[in-house]
C-alpha cells in the first residue's frame, strides 16, 4: 500500500496566505475549526475540572468583571495582538478571525451546554471537549491562514529574542495561569491533563487537516505546528 504523504505547514506572509490557492475551502475549514475550538472552551468550563492556562485567565477576569467569557477572550485577543507590534509580527486573516469568532462561539457554547453534574459526567465532558479542541485546532491551523494571536506571540518572542519556542510558550502560559488562578479561574487536574494531552491530540488531527498548497505559493516549511488559540 502506498504511504500517504502529509502536506507541510509553510511560512506565508498575510498576502501570500490569501493568494496561496483553495481559499474558499480553507476559509470554511478555518471557521469550522474555530467554531469547534470555541465550543470546546465552553465544554471545559461546564466540566469544571480545570481550564487551559489562557482560559484560566479569561475565566478569572470574567468572574471579576461580570463580562461574558467570549467578550473577555476577544478583548485579550486584541491586547495580545498589540504585543505583536514590537515583535514585528503581521496578523493574517485567520488571526483576526480567531480573535473575533472564538469569543462568539465560546459564548454560544456556554448558552447551550449544560453544567456537568457528577464526576462521571464531568470526565466525559472534559474528554469530549479535549478531542473537539484538538480537532478544531488541527482544522484552523491546517487552513494555513495565520496563527492565533497567542501562538503568534510565542513564535514572535522566539524570532525576536532567540529563546526556544518551548521556553517562550512555557513562560507565557505559566504567567497567565498564575494571574488567572489569583483572579479565581478554574485550576484543577484538568489543567495539567490539558497541558500534557493537547499537543499530541492536536498533532494527531493536524496530519489529516493540513490543506496542501501549490508548491509555488510558499517558500519554507513552518518551524513548528501551533497548538493553542
Amino acid at each position: 500500500m502506498r504511504k500517504r504523504t502529509i502536506p507541510e505547514l509553510v511560512q506565508l506572509t498575510p498576502l501570500e496566505q490569501l493568494k496561496a490557492g483553495r481559499l474558499p475551502y480553507r476559509l470554511v475549514q478555518l471557521f469550522v475549526g474555530l467554531t469547534l475550538f470555541g465550543f470546546a472552551m465552553a465544554g471545559f468550563v461546564r466540566a469544571g475540572l480545570g481550564l487551559a492556562p489562557w482560559d484560566v485567565l479569561h475565566y478569572g477576569v470574567t468572574l471579576r468583571t461580570g463580562l461574558s467569557l467570549g467578550t473577555v477572550v476577544i478583548i485579550f485577543g486584541f491586547i495580545v495582538l498589540l504585543l505583536w507590534i514590537p515583535l514585528r509580527q503581521m496578523p493574517g486573516l485567520g488571526t483576526i478571525a480567531n480573535v473575533l469568532w472564538l469569543g462568539i462561539t465560546a459564548d454560544i457554547g456556554l448558552a447551550i451546554i449544560p453544567q456537568a453534574e457528577g464526576i462521571v459526567a464531568q470526565l466525559a465532558m472534559f474528554t469530549g471537549a479535549l478531542v473537539i479542541n484538538g480537532l478544531g485546532g488541527g482544522l484552523y491551523i491546517g487552513s494555513q491562514l495565520g496563527p492565533g494571536p497567542r501562538d503568534g506571540l510565542m513564535t514572535g518572542l522566539h524570532a525576536r529574542t532567540g529563546i526556544s519556542l518551548r521556553l517562550a510558550r512555557t513562560g507565557v502560559e505559566v504567567l497567565v495561569l498564575g494571574i488567572g488562578w489569583l483572579l479565581g479561574g478554574i485550576v484543577g487536574f484538568g489543567t495539567v491533563l490539558y497541558a500534557l494531552a493537547i499537543g499530541p491530540v492536536t498533532q494527531l488531527f493536524l496530519r489529516y487537516c493540513i490543506v496542501e498548497l501549490p508548491k509555488h505559493s510558499h517558500t519554507a516549511p513552518a518551524a513548528e505546528a501551533n497548538t493553542t488559540a
